[in-house]
């Protein structure tokens, strides 16, 4: 007999039942679903809804099936479809009938409602503490790389030497939005649903704000209806694993195209590397690889989201059950990939040689050579357009613009004098990009000194919502 099937005269057909059980994915939750029950079991002590035996039987019930969920010794079936009903007939079997007072002025809405908010606001912290950590791995490889020199690139082309620091210190801006998203987030994510019932609340004298203070929420659902409807929170944050797995992406495809032997820039260590099972020469970068592949299948995660929400009437439907495996997926793979990520720039050895050989063997101080002639008084339209003739010249004559002669500049334009050289030289190519932001070592720097402050502010944030994780003392 379903716990909820005095209506029905017939069993559940068999296909129908394992099509709309949720229990092979919502397991998950297990612990999030026995935490919320003992506190709302209290609740209801604490307000005589419940005798103080009825109360403390069912707490000492709930406690056992907790330990034997951290043990892994729980043993689910479909025949109770979801972690909620597997759990109530678990106690019920434990403590006899009074175990199923557990329910009392609560639907499998908010109670559901309530699970995936405690998983969605740890995991946000968990993947703030991963972000953290990548960049981490980033500003550290960025702090020993200050002078190491690397050719900036425009359309995939050489285009402007920089510091490889500087390069590095774009993906660290990428992660703090990340993690300014995430942090946002949290805020909505951060709400109590319990109590709201199915759809309408609950005729029992309940105390909504026990619930969410033992829970350490910091708001409550003001409208029965949004709490057991809402998805927005997931929806965000699915939507931010988006953006961070597209910095992701970016970053593992400059690794792979850095391993290759065309490129030469880095080396992985081989902790992060397969070969083939053919070419024994083979070292192949298959973690960044897959990064950039499990990009499109976080998108896919809050686009079946966002289609799932399309159009649904108020309030619950059972169409909202589809939340949790595109939840948990977006974020679980997203924390594997900064973790990885993470290991894999701090083991990363950086070729600076090579970086420095394709920085001469290039254009790249193409700019300069016309920001030389516009410092000297010539209309930089009219300094573009003699440098790119120079540079045409020097295509032709299989030389780089440092290996021509005084003569050869002084063809394109005569005031061009001795030093010109000083001026194209890489280093003072990257030193004399003083504005705020530009690749000078002054401003890495203080890009560096302002990416540390922002990680310590998060660092600090993390403390302050290191209940979400601990969730309560049971």
């Amino acid at each position: 007999m379903k716990l909820w099937g005095g209506r029905f005269t017939k069993s559940t057909d068999q296909l129908a039942l394992e099509f709309q059980a949720s229990i092979s994915f919502d397991q998950k939750l297990v612990m999030e679903d026995i935490i919320g029950s003992i506190v709302h079991v209290e609740m209801l002590g604490a307000n005589e809804i419940l005798t103080i035996e009825e109360t403390e039987t069912i707490k000492a019930g709930l406690k056992t099936l907790l330990e034997k969920a951290k043990a892994g010794e729980l043993q689910y079936t479909v025949e109770h479809e979801d972690i909620h009903m597997n759990i109530e007939k678990m106690l019920i079997d434990l403590i006899g009938p009074v175990g199923g007072k557990l329910h009392t002025g609560r639907s499998r809405n908010d109670q559901s409602a309530l699970d995936v908010h405690l998983y969605a606001r740890r995991k946000t912290v968990e993947l703030v503490e991963q972000a953290v950590a990548l960049s981490e791995a980033l500003l550290s490889q960025a702090e020993e790389n200050v002078d190491t020199l690397l050719p900036g690139y425009t359309h995939l082309q050489r285009a402007q030497p920089v510091r490889f620091a500087h390069h590095l210190l774009a993906y660290a801006s990428m992660l703090e939005r990340d993690m300014g998203r995430l942090i946002d987030s949290y805020k909505r994510t951060d709400m109590c649903p319990l109590g709201a019932g199915a759809i309408a609340g609950t005729t029992f004298p309940i105390d909504r704000q026990y619930v969410k203070d033992r829970l350490h929420f910091a708001n409550l659902y003001e409208n029965s209806m949004d709490a057991v409807s809402d998805r927005d929170y997931i929806v965000e944050l699915t939507s931010a694993c988006s953006l961070i797995m597209v910095h992701l992406s970016r970053l593992a495809e400059e690794l792979i195209l850095w391993t290759s032997e065309e490129f030469q820039y880095v080396e992985l260590d081989d902790a992060y590397c397969t070969g083939s099972s053919m070419m024994p020469q083979k070292k192949n970068p298959d973690i960044p690889e897959l990064v950039r592949g499990k990009t499109g299948r976080v998108f896919g995660d809050m686009m079946g989201l966002l289609t799932m929400l399309k159009a649904l009437p108020l309030s619950f439907n059972k169409d909202m059950q589809e939340d949790k495996e595109a939840l948990f997926d977006a974020v679980e793979t997203t924390e594997n990939c900064l973790t990885l990520m993470s290991a894999v720039i701090e083991t990363m050895v950086v070729k600076k040689e090579k970086m420095l050989q394709n920085i001469q063997q290039s254009y790249s101080n193409a700019t300069d050579l016309a920001d030389y002639l516009a410092s000297k008084g010539v209309p930089f339209r009219q300094a573009h357009e003699i440098t790119g003739k120079t540079v045409l010249y020097a295509i032709s004559k299989q030389k780089y613009l440092l290996a021509l002669s005084l003569d050869e500049y002084q063809q394109f334009s005569p005031i061009v004098e001795e030093d010109i050289y000083a001026f194209l030289a890489e280093e003072n190519v990257v030193e004399a990009r003083k504005s705020e932001g530009g690749t000078a070592r002054a401003q890495v720097e203080n890009q560096l000194i302002l990416r540390r402050r922002s990680l310590d502010e998060t660092k600090q944030w993390l403390k302050a919502a290191e209940t979400a994780k601990r969730l309560i003392q049971v």
